[in-house]
This record gives structure tokens, sequence and C-alpha cells, in this order.
């Protein structure tokens, strides 16, 4: 353990970077919940990567604005395609959802093998890079992600397909803050430790304190031991989740 290397100069970037991706997460992950298509969001984000690995191989080296374009583009197609077999096949939509995610990551595994540092991309957007991220990234993630709050919270009774643009966009720049394992984890453990609450207001709360919480140790963790940041914040959430889960459900615990 090594608190000279409690740096806030990294730690600040990357506490913002989870709670700008806890802003949308956690009211999108209660929907996730709600609609019983837990594995929407490895789906959505493993079918950006793949897009994103595609036009690496296809179109070389690519600008920021370019891997954004490409990712959102495939993503929002893949919602749209989700969307689609909802409407057809909603009793097996899981598990439709399930093999579209294999085939997304089955696919990128055969393209990284010819795509200029393909692991090394793959890697980072599963595991990401959440110490690196810098301000300009979180100041454009941060204005996106109001705008899609806005029009989740003002339109989401408007029509179904709102649920799944919200959440191809915001999937696919958290991803790219985060990485995958995050942006999963971020959805279900803030969804799961609130859910079964009477008041919104309550649920709310306890999830963003939920995802704040393990987002925080993840951090410390990180820093203190030397360990990969995305992985042990996968595990401080879980275990910040189970423990508001054991309090919501024995509060004299």
């Amino acid at each position: 353990m090594n608190f000279d290397s409690l740096d806030f100069t990294l730690m600040i970037p990357a506490l913002l970077a989870g709670i700008i991706v806890l802003s949308t997460h956690v009211p999108l992950g209660q929907e996730v919940l709600k609609r019983g298509i837990i594995f929407i969001d490895l789906a959505i984000a493993q079918i950006a990567a793949m897009g994103v690995i595609a036009a690496t191989l296809f179109a070389g080296e690519l600008t920021n604005w370019s891997v954004q374009l490409f990712a959102g583009s495939s993503a929002v197609l893949g919602a749209l395609l989700i969307h689609n077999l909802e409407q057809r096949y909603n009793h097996n939509l899981e598990a439709i959802i399930g093999l579209l995610y294999v085939l997304a990551a089955s696919g990128c595994l055969l393209m990284i093998s010819h795509a200029p540092h393909g692991d090394a991309l793959l890697h980072n957007l599963l595991v990401g890079q959440i110490l690196w991220v810098n301000y300009e990234q979180l100041i454009w993630a941060a204005l996106l992600y109001s705008v899609l709050l806005l029009i989740w919270f003002k339109l989401k009774h408007k029509s179904p397909i709102i649920f799944y643009l919200v959440f191809s966009l915001s999937v696919t720049v958290s991803v790219q803050l985060v990485g995958i394992y995050l942006v999963f984890t971020s959805l279900i453990l803030p969804a799961l430790a609130s859910r079964g609450m009477q008041q919104p207001s309550y649920q709310l709360l306890t999830a963003y304190s939920t995802g704040l919480i393990g987002y925080l140790l993840g951090l410390i963790t990180s820093l203190l031991f030397d360990l990969p940041t995305g992985a042990v914040t996968v595990w401080t959430l879980v275990f910040v989740g189970l423990m508001f889960y054991k309090f919501k459900q024995h509060p004299s615990f």
C-alpha cells in the first residue's frame, strides 16, 4: 500500500468520468431491469466496438470524431434492430439480445487479427482507460448527456424508440470513457441495489449513492495497490451494491 500514489490529478477526472456515466446509466439501468433486457448494454456496446474496429480495418487510423461517428452509428443501428426484434419476438428478446452480443463479440475477434493495433483497441474498449480521460472528453460527454437526460425525462413516455436511441448514444460514449465492463456494472448494480424501493426519489438517491461510492472506492483501491482501475472498480461497485441491498433488506444491519 502506497499512500503517495494517491494522485488527485488522476483521481479527479476519473471520478468525474464515473459521475458523468452514472448520470444517465442510473435511470437507464432502472429501465433495463423493468424491461427485463439485462444484456442489451453489452450487446449495444459490443456492436459499437465492432463498428469502430471495422472502420479501423478498412479506413486505417481514425480521428476522435471519426471514432465517435462510427461507434455512434453502429450503436444506433444495433438499437433500432433490437427495437424491431422487440416488436416481433418479445417473448424471446433476452435470448436474441444475448445472441447478438455473442455475434458482435465474435465479429470483433475475427477482425482484430487484421486491424492495426486491434488487440490494444479491443482491450481499451473492454476495460477502458478511466485514469487517462481528459477534461475535453468530459466536457463533451457532459454536454451530450445533458441533452440525453432532458430527452429521456421529457419524452420517454412519448415513444418506445426514445429509450433505444438515448440508450445507444449514452452507452457509446460511456464505453469510450470507462470501458464495456464498467458500463455494464454501472447500469445494473445501482439499479439492483435500489430496486423495490417505493419512492422514486429514494430509489434514485440510493442508486446514485451506490455508484458514486463504488467508483470512489475503486479509484482509491486502484491507486493504493497499483491494480487495474476498471477491473477493481467493477469489484468495488459490486461490494457497495451488496452492502446497500443488505441494508435495504435489513435496516438494523
